[in-house]
């Protein structure tokens, strides 16, 4: 038994050791894992960072308390923030990103009608236009020249309709007080709406420091609805002012979906600047029930209104499984 247990093991040291003239093969043991290739060996903090955000970007779009059954998938929203709210029961129908804060663009104009019409000013005064009005920081153009002449009623109907920046830039600086304490009275309506994620900087919007949330500006939709004239000036399809040199100008809805014999819009306004992307902001009749659309940050230019559609024919769909339901 000795003598072939020493053969054994004879045998298997042949056996591991190498062939003669090869290279040693490279060691894995634990003897040869130093600091240096332990650092090696971690992660490197860029790449796990790319994971975390690719992670964060194919996250679902948060959903809070569906109001009704779904049994179908969700719109594929474009906007980077949607929010689409219930206005009589307040129930959250479709929620994507809606307490992030971002510039607003024109959809400021909503609060500018707001504060105008709370302060119950002459709405038939004439209001010139000046050169405060023109605009210094994003130089966009305007047909209301330095000296044109109109009522306040005209300059609140053209921000609204047509979101002409001139004319709500006079309306904050015709305001008692002037521009300074139209801010502040808009800030104050805010607050008073409890859009606690708002600020507003300007009358116009063209400031990026003009802030809001999806959330907040349901709220403040919301509000716009209770005033017939808001109703009115944001959902007229087109208008026409005389200036006093005698010239007519024609202005066109800057959302086209008040044209559209499909939709039942009954307060709306959009928004552009290149900080804001494409925003639009809604209060809508959808099978028969009042529905806030809020669209934030739009990367196309037509992305908006699709994706306004989008949520339309959802909801169509979603109410026509509903026993008993208008539509």
């Amino acid at each position: 038994m000795t003598a072939v247990l020493a053969l054994w093991i004879a045998q298997g040291l042949a056996w591991a050791a190498p062939p003669a003239g090869s290279k040693p093969a490279k060691q894995t043991s634990k003897q040869t894992f130093t600091k240096t290739s332990a650092k090696k060996a971690k992660p490197k903090p860029k790449a796990l960072h790319k994971v975390v955000a690719r992670s964060a970007r194919t996250q679902p779009p948060l959903r809070m308390a569906p109001v009704y059954e779904d049994n179908g998938a969700e719109p594929l929203l474009k906007s980077s923030a949607a929010f689409v709210l219930d206005p009589v029961d307040g129930r959250t129908l479709y929620a994507k990103n809606i307490t992030s804060v971002q510039p607003i663009a024109s959809i400021t104009k909503l609060m500018t009608a707001m504060v105008v019409l709370d302060a119950k000013l002459d709405l038939l005064e004439p209001v010139a236009v000046t050169e405060d009005d023109v605009d210094s920081l994003k130089h966009t153009r305007s047909r209301l020249q330095v000296g044109t002449v109109l009522t306040r009623d005209d300059l609140l109907r053209l921000a609204l309709m047509a979101s002409e920046n001139r004319a709500a830039a006079a309306l904050g600086r015709a305001y008692p007080g002037g521009i300074a304490a139209f801010v502040q009275a808009m800030n104050y309506k805010a607050v008073e709406l409890g859009m606690q994620r708002t600020r507003f900087v300007d009358s116009s919007g063209l400031s990026s420091e003009n802030v809001s949330t999806a959330e907040d500006l349901a709220k403040m939709v919301t509000a716009a609805y209770r005033y017939p004239t808001i109703q009115q000036y944001t959902t007229q399809t087109e208008h026409a002012v005389a200036l006093n040199s005698g010239r007519v100008l024609g202005y066109h809805n800057t959302n086209g979906l008040v044209r559209d014999v499909h939709w039942e819009i009954d307060v709306s306004k959009t928004g552009y600047i290149s900080e804001a992307g494409r925003c639009i902001v809604m209060q809508a009749r959808i099978a028969a029930k009042p529905i806030v659309i809020v669209l934030l940050d739009s990367w196309g230019r037509y992305t908006r209104i699709a994706d306004a559609n989008r949520v339309k024919k959802w909801l169509e769909t979603q109410l026509a499984r509903q026993p008993g339901t208008a539509g």
